[in-house]
């Protein structure tokens, strides 16, 4: 996916993974019990606040990701002061500020995470009214894929062909924990939680542990131990690079690929227009092997490379990239990413040859966000340079790869497959019905 959007996205998606000690600084026993919000509001993830009963000690909260993980995230602290509650997550830069109603029912305020701000909103849960923390109907198991490493497998059940959900970065199989199950009457449905996140291993991110390749090899080293003869595979997001490496060095393995937002450059590398992210690990492989001693390369022929084809490249690539930042709006990262999510992004690869049937279902342009942007031109502008970027991504991805039927939802969520669910799983089973 195009680096802007993706920042958008992901200061959401890696709140689910990062922890710190939990340690009331005020009694709270007027909160205790457990409150439930959506970030960002009405479509987002949905968040699950278990405050517990405080004493004279100080007190805990835990804030769970329902969408993402059933494990639950501790909070480090907990604050209020007359009506005003906060509480906090250091390691991400991460704080709530809100205002108890009067009523005690509700709390209304604002998430931070770095400089971005989204309005939260708990309510108080009942007992009709909880979310549960899993209530999807899965089965779960740790299959070995490599030295040391276990993946988390879900396994929703259903009869007929075999299908594999492939989660986006930051995020496990859990996320299709409600989409899932809607599948089950057709098909037998999995879902696997790679390496880096979740219950899943956590390999040290060195030596390639999360290279793109060595990603689609833990889904092969999958598929081989439940025997899976020939299943159709669909991932969110960063997944499409899974899938992308192994219909392009084991095609046999697969009948079909489902790209739901996943078709972008890490999945499908156009050569007519680059990358920012994969030319720039191309860019620093090179140089490295500048220092004497440590090329392969001959120096001269290298040389000529970065300044034929690789330099120029790059420089395309940031002018490019800073002409959607001048429209887009104000972004930052939170001060601390998981390392596992910048191995995962060091690791993508350039991937043109795709040999088997594909769906990809784009969101063109994509729901940014920004409904409630009080400039209307800037609003315009940022909608716009997504709509270019990503239309021409998809573009190229229906050229480059004739076997692929590419689908757009015009504003839809970069989950696809929650925000336009009944398109989605009507394209899903036409494709997959094409099959052999």
């Amino acid at each position: 996916m195009k680096k802007t959007t993706r920042s958008i996205l992901m200061t959401i998606t890696i709140v689910a993974f990062l922890a710190g000690s939990t340690r009331a600084q005020n009694p709270t026993p007027n909160l205790a019990g457990n409150w439930q919000g959506i970030l960002p509001a009405g479509k987002g993830l949905r968040l699950v606040l278990q405050i517990a009963t405080a004493d004279a000690g100080g007190g805990h909260a835990t804030l769970y990701s329902i969408d993402q993980s059933p494990s639950g995230i501790p909070v480090a602290s907990l604050t209020l002061q007359g009506s005003n509650f906060k509480f906090a997550i250091p390691a991400i830069a991460s704080t709530y500020e809100g205002t108890v109603s009067a009523d005690g029912g509700s709390i209304q305020g604002t998430w931070t995470q770095g400089q971005n701000s989204m309005p939260l909103t708990f309510q108080r849960a009942t007992k009709e009214t909880a979310w549960p923390t899993d209530s999807s109907p899965h089965s779960v198991q740790f299959i070995t894929v490599d030295d040391n490493v276990q993946l988390e497998v879900l396994d929703w059940g259903g009869s007929g062909r075999p299908l594999v959900l492939l989660a986006g970065l930051g995020d496990t199989a859990h996320r299709f924990d409600t989409f899932a199950p809607k599948l089950t009457a057709v098909y037998h449905v999995y879902g696997i939680t790679r390496r880096g996140f979740g219950a899943s291993s956590a390999p040290v991110p060195a030596n390639n542990n999360y290279a793109a390749d060595r990603l689609g090899d833990d889904v092969l080293a999958v598929l081989d131990a439940l025997k899976l003869s020939h299943p159709v595979l669909a991932g969110h997001s960063i997944a499409g690079e899974e899938m992308s490496s192994i219909a392009t060095r084991h095609p046999e393995k697969v009948a079909g690929l489902m790209y739901l937002d996943a078709g972008y450059p890490y999945a499908f590398y156009d050569r007519s227009r680059g990358d920012l992210n994969i030319d720039s690990i191309e860019l620093r492989k090179k140089l490295a092997q500048l220092v004497p001693g440590t090329g392969s390369l001959d120096q001269k022929v290298l040389m000529q490379e970065l300044l034929q084809t690789t330099l120029p490249q790059f420089e395309k690539d940031l002018q490019e990239q800073l002409k959607t930042l001048q429209v887009m709006p104000a972004q930052s990262m939170p001060a601390q990413i998981p390392p596992a999510i910048l191995a995962v992004m060091s690791g993508e690869q350039k991937y043109t040859d795709v040999h088997v049937p594909v769906l990809a279902i784009f969101a063109i342009p994509h729901d940014l966000g920004l409904a409630s942007q009080n400039d209307p031109v800037a609003r315009a502008a940022a909608e716009a340079s997504d709509l270019a970027r990503t239309g021409a991504q998809a573009d190229a991805f229906e050229k480059g790869i004739p076997s692929a039927h590419v689908v757009r939802l015009p504003h839809a969520n970069h989950y696809v497959f929650l925000s336009n669910e009944a398109d989605v799983l009507r394209q899903m089973n036409v494709f997959i019905g094409s099959l052999q």
